[in-house]
């Protein structure tokens, strides 16, 4: 009932902007990704990855960081993806100009990753907007592989957890705003043998430091 209330209210709140309001797109001023950093004490990402272009468009990306981050002792390895959209609504005469963020819990199935497990938790994060936040912890697995999955969506000073809040502040800050932009967040750790608390353990040593230099990346 929450989500076809939110899905409800983010159609009249676009119906509203687009008659009403200015439709203006405001996109807020950024650095890019390619002057994120790159080293962050003993982690490091060596070479930033790249998706193909059908994947970007595909995901109506505007810009994105992909990088696995690594250190060596004690050895570690996690995956980060920033993905920034300066637009979270439809281009002018409808077709696929669909620019909204997917949620990676309705994505990753599609990619062969089976969810073991899905909650909603606090994290608290030193460079995190507002102190403490609800952010989305995933359990996955493929064959005989398995990962922990942090994610949350970054949206002009708010962590975001739920999908449908997500699309609700899309239609608010549309209308109030004229603006739609926002950031996936997202941190992938391979579980190794020794368990899922090494894996806990790797994500808050780095994320703190990745979540530290937002600011000028991920528009407030």
């Amino acid at each position: 009932m929450t989500k076809l209330a939110a899905a409800l209210a983010f159609l009249a709140m676009n119906f509203y902007a687009y008659h009403f309001l200015a439709t203006d797109a405001v996109i807020p001023q950024r650095q890019t990704f390619e002057s994120f950093p790159r080293e962050f004490g003993d982690w490091s990402c060596r070479e930033s990855l790249a998706m193909g272009a059908d994947i970007e468009a595909n995901l109506g990306v505007t810009d994105y960081l992909l990088c696995d981050f690594t250190r060596e002792e004690p050895w570690g390895l996690v995956g980060v993806y920033l993905g920034y959209h300066a637009r979270q609504v439809r281009e002018e005469g409808g077709g696929s100009g669909e620019n909204s963020i997917h949620p990676p819990a309705h994505c990753l199935p599609g990619s062969g990753w089976d969810l073991i497990h899905t909650e909603t938790v606090a994290l608290d994060l030193p460079g995190l907007p507002h102190g403490p936040a609800r952010v989305k912890r995933l359990l996955i697995a493929k064959g005989e592989a398995r990962q922990l999955v942090y994610y949350w969506y970054q949206q002009q000073g708010r962590v975001i957890s739920e999908d449908w809040q997500k699309i609700l502040y899309v239609g608010i800050d549309r209308a109030l705003r004229s603006r739609t932009d926002g950031t996936l967040v997202r941190f992938t750790i391979p579980i190794p043998r020794d368990g899922e608390a090494v894996a806990d353990a790797e994500f808050r040593d780095l994320a703190p430091r990745i979540v530290a230099q937002f600011p000028g990346f991920l528009p407030d």
